[in-house]
């Protein structure tokens, strides 16, 4: 991009960031990788059944699982991982990144943008085992990022093919989510769109504007893709994106925190070693080390956990009140998602849509 129509963030330019930035992923040999692409991939066929048996919800449009897919399943390693993140985060700002006044932004300034959030890009990289991406396609894409998942298990001593199920049992209830509720795509893309609008006139001088973006991108990215980036967006935003950002945040607590809830429901007679499982993983995000515990919070990506657990702690209370069914009007529209406050006070919410 040229002149007035440049963004203050080139994706394509923070994708190659993250790809040449990328560290290497576990060693395994030509047969285990085969295997462990294959064994992926029968998972999350696998675990299309439980969820919908879990979660009683259904696409809207009324689509047969037995024959078309969920979700378009992508095995891939995480330079792969960071391009579709990219992808995906360019496509819900699309032309909101311009500058408002029609400034040009400065080439340096944009290039730095860029390389911020490609290094982001490429630390989340090394995290994520598995993510829906609702806006890569119909009907959306479910990305297994391999090294990670192999990574994880070696180190937890877990039986592989049941925390790979474990995994894509978490992650085809949100391909679930967003098929019943197909509002829900456009509906986060419009407010994550609400929220950087704007940020490009904060300050005076392009530059300036350009570090604060950099910043601002990256706790939007990883609020949006379920890692609360409160941390790093103290002093940058304004009262009503202070208000759309908690919005935001409280959708993902529900999104994640149902996605969680499902996960375990589904019992020792889908995942025999489910229990092992969340009580390994657990103990594992809760006690990050040496320079991974640094950056782990100063991207934010600790309060994740915060997410996890408050959004669960919302869907069990509501489910306790008006179980599963009750709780899945919370997909009827944008009207139903819970404020913040009543991701804290779930009978509040139930007393909103129940009555």
């Amino acid at each position: 991009m040229t002149g007035d129509r440049r963004e203050l963030v080139d994706w394509s330019d923070a994708a190659r960031v993250a790809g040449r930035l990328v560290a290497p992923g576990p060693t395994a040999s030509r047969t285990e990788i085969e295997d462990l692409v294959a064994s992926l991939r029968r998972a999350a066929s696998r675990a299309v059944e439980p969820v919908v048996a879990a979660t009683g919800m259904l696409p809207a449009d009324g689509r047969d699982l037995t024959v078309s897919p969920l979700s378009t399943v992508h095995v891939i390693d995480r330079a792969r991982w960071a391009q579709a993140g990219a992808a995906s985060m360019e496509a819900m700002t699309a032309g909101a990144l311009r500058t408002a006044s029609g400034r040009a932004v400065p080439l340096a300034a944009e290039l730095a943008s860029s390389a911020e959030v490609g290094a982001a890009l490429a630390f989340m990289s090394t995290k994520i085992l598995g993510q829906f991406d609702p806006y890569g396609g119909a009907p959306g894409q479910l990305l297994l990022v391999a090294p990670n998942v192999l990574h994880v298990e070696r180190e937890m001593q877990v039986r592989p093919e049941d925390f790979r199920l474990w995994v894509c049992l978490h992650e085809q209830t949100h391909a679930l989510q967003f098929a019943a509720a197909p509002w829900l795509a456009e509906h986060l893309r419009e407010r994550t769109a609400e929220l950087v609008s704007g940020i490009s006139d904060v300050s005076a001088s392009p530059w300036q504007t350009s570090l604060r973006l950099a910043a601002f991108v990256r706790a939007v990215y990883a609020a949006v893709r379920g890692h609360e980036g409160a941390s790093l967006l103290d002093g940058l935003l304004t009262p009503a994106q202070r208000t759309v950002f908690d919005e935001v945040t409280a959708i993902m607590s529900v999104l994640e925190g149902h996605a969680d809830v499902v996960m375990d429901a589904v019992g020792p007679s889908v995942v025999p070693s489910v229990r092992s499982i969340r009580a390994k993983f657990d103990k594992r995000r809760a006690t990050p080390q040496g320079r991974d515990g640094v950056l782990r919070r100063l991207l934010g990506v600790d309060a994740k956990m915060d997410q996890y657990r408050t959004g669960a702690s919302f869907v069990r209370a509501v489910t306790a009140e008006v179980d599963m069914a009750g709780f899945n009007a919370v997909w009827s529209g944008p009207q139903a998602l819970p404020s913040a406050r009543e991701i804290a006070d779930p009978i509040a919410w139930v007393r909103r849509i129940h009555g």
